[in-house]
């Protein structure tokens, strides 16, 4: 299935698209199904990318990393989406984890972290939703106080993804302000043996290489350093992590949409029923057609968010990347029911795997804010809309 290719991207990006692609191929959907259904995690393939630059393409040359942006890496993971091996680790450990530290840690958490998170040889995960504050993160209660030079942790997370597999987790946690007296939010980083960090893997209908897990913060302690920036501006820290987040999980959306639309497109030309292929047939062909439409349009609202955020312009990117997300899931979504349903019988059989995309598509819709909060974003922040809550 060809893809429109414009002069929007650079002949480096579409190089490195070609590149990811073929790597991609090496790997596909096979890999992924059994990968996940030995109950193992994606070392291979992630060990290969990782060697030929592609994990740490946004982090800054100068601590490894290819000196990119969000622009590289979301071409990086929706590619490899679109070949049917995705890493979800992406969106959290480069993206989310290696953008904040790049922009806010001190030299020595960016010695210590980003080489590591660029070739692989590290991985962070992300935690901020908790039980009882999912969308709304002033209710997050996570808090942390000083003890002389030390920070210590409590509270519980939820839906934190690879917590087995990451050698620490960047938690958003909320310290009080000596002034007012007011909770502020603030990150830290918590590697995963510190005493009192600990883990319940949720049980999950969805199947993935990556397992979600609940965390259970029990008076970690944690040194002064380990605090990622600066206390008062946790805030812009936070947002500057969660744009990328939007941004990669529109690429995740983007290329998992790609994937099954490209399954169904082959089975349309080859399958005969009558005396044509069904994909003569204009039911079968302009639904497909639709699909296609809404995965460009989305990846160009992901292509200018990954721009403006590239470019400095948090604001911007910060509306486009909740749009970009919005559009994705709702493309992802519609192409993998199209794929099915072209498919019938087949869509459901484990030969063709497109099946368990039914439930994973889900994940651009409802992760990591659903699309009603996104819904809420654009009424408030685009039109000027009152907020109803």
């Amino acid at each position: 299935m060809s893809t429109a290719r414009t002069a929007l991207e650079t002949e480096e990006h579409q190089a490195l698209r070609a590149a990811v692609a073929a790597l991609g191929e090496r790997y596909g959907r096979d890999y992924m199904t059994t990968v996940i259904r030995e109950g193992k995690h994606t070392d291979e393939l992630w060990t290969e990318a990782a060697k030929l630059g592609y994990l740490g393409v946004n982090l800054p040359e100068e601590y490894g990393g290819g000196g990119g942006g969000m622009a590289e890496l979301s071409i990086v993971l929706e590619e490899l989406g679109a070949a049917g091996s995705p890493l979800l680790m992406m969106i959290v450990s480069p993206a989310i984890c290696g953008t904040v530290i790049a922009r806010f840690g001190t030299e020595e958490q960016k010695r210590t972290w980003l080489p590591g998170l660029a070739d692989g040889s590290l991985t962070m995960a992300f935690g901020i939703t908790e039980p009882d504050a999912g969308s709304n993160s002033h209710r997050i209660t996570t808090t942390a106080r000083r003890d002389g030079d030390d920070w210590v942790l409590t509270g519980r997370k939820v839906f934190v993804s690879g917590v087995d597999i990451a050698d620490a987790t960047l938690i958003v946690g909320r310290t009080e302000d000596a002034r007012s007296g007011k909770l502020k939010p603030c990150l830290f980083i918590a590697p995963r043996e510190a005493p009192g960090f600990g883990r319940n893997q949720i049980d999950m209908e969805l199947h993935a290489p990556e397992k979600q897990f609940e965390l259970v913060l029990d008076d970690v302690r944690l040194p002064a350093d380990a605090l990622v920036g600066d206390e008062d501006a946790g805030l812009l820290q936070l947002f500057a992590g969660l744009n990328p987040e939007r941004i990669m999980t529109a690429a995740f959306g983007i290329g998992m949409g790609r994937f099954a639309l490209g399954r169904a497109v082959e089975y349309a030309r080859t399958r005969q029923v009558w005396k044509d292929p069904i994909g003569a047939h204009q039911a079968i062909a302009h639904p497909l057609a639709a699909a296609h439409i809404d995965l460009e349009l989305s990846r160009l609202m992901m292509q200018k968010a990954a721009r403006l955020y590239d470019e400095g312009d948090d604001i911007g990117a910060g509306e486009a990347a909740n749009m970009a997300k919005y559009a994705a899931g709702e493309a992802c979504v519609k192409a993998v029911d199209q794929a099915v349903h072209t498919l019938g019988g087949n869509g459901l059989t484990r030969e063709y795997g497109l099946a368990s995309l039914i439930t994973a598509s889900r994940v651009a819709r409802i992760a990591p804010v659903s699309r009603e909060m996104i819904l809420n974003y654009v009424s408030h922040q685009s039109l000027g809309l009152p907020k109803s809550y």
